[in-house]
């Protein structure tokens, strides 16, 4: 079955995996005391846009949901959209667990809400001495790779990513493919 058949519905696209999203928490020394990466307090969930006709029950239900994370954890969590018409949920909070568990809370409510497809990736920022550094979880492959963008025309620093993802494949399910590690410039977080 092609791409012809996930556009007429007559195949579901393949859900959100959650499950190893946690693993971050736990990784969060090694993020540290090998890796020199501090928290930046901030994450995001980024995920496709829906149809017209699901746009304005899922207007409500994510207004919704943001309210809730935000009571439930305490985080700020904010909606933005990007210049590609990609849907943000911007979390921060300066409690790294609390960001981690705010970010499987919102992913799980979209997914709970049937928007489990549209879910691409949470983006977790850190601090690396002078320059932001990403770890990107995949949410159909359950995994993590990092992302480090370099210089000004959406170039990345393959080698640092390499690098980084050999110190964290005991630590993290990081995705075996390169090919999959997609970069997310101009992510809106600021």
């Amino acid at each position: 079955m092609g791409l012809g058949n996930v556009l007429f519905g007559r195949k579901k696209l393949k859900g959100a995996n959650l499950d190893k999203l946690f693993a971050l928490s736990t990784a969060a020394i090694t993020l540290e005391t090998e890796c020199n990466l501090k928290p930046a307090g901030v994450a995001a969930v980024v995920f496709k846009p829906l149809s017209a006709g699901e746009f304005t029950r899922a207007e409500n239900e994510i207004d919704e949901l943001l309210g809730v994370a935000a009571r439930d954890s305490g985080s700020e969590v904010r909606r933005r959209s990007d210049s590609l018409g990609f849907e943000w949920i911007v979390i921060r909070d300066k409690d790294f667990e609390d960001l981690v568990t705010t970010t499987h809370l919102v992913s799980s409510e979209l997914a709970d809400r049937g928007f489990g497809g549209q879910l691409l990736a949470a983006l977790f920022a850190f601090q690396d001495r002078d320059r932001r550094v990403y770890l990107i979880y995949g949410y159909k492959r359950g995994t993590f790779w990092p992302f480090i963008p370099s210089g000004e025309n959406q170039e990345r620093d393959n080698a640092e990513e390499l690098r980084l993802k050999n110190q964290l494949e005991g630590e993290l399910p990081i995705e075996p493919d390169l090919t999959r590690w997609l970069a997310l410039f101009n992510a809106p977080l600021d």
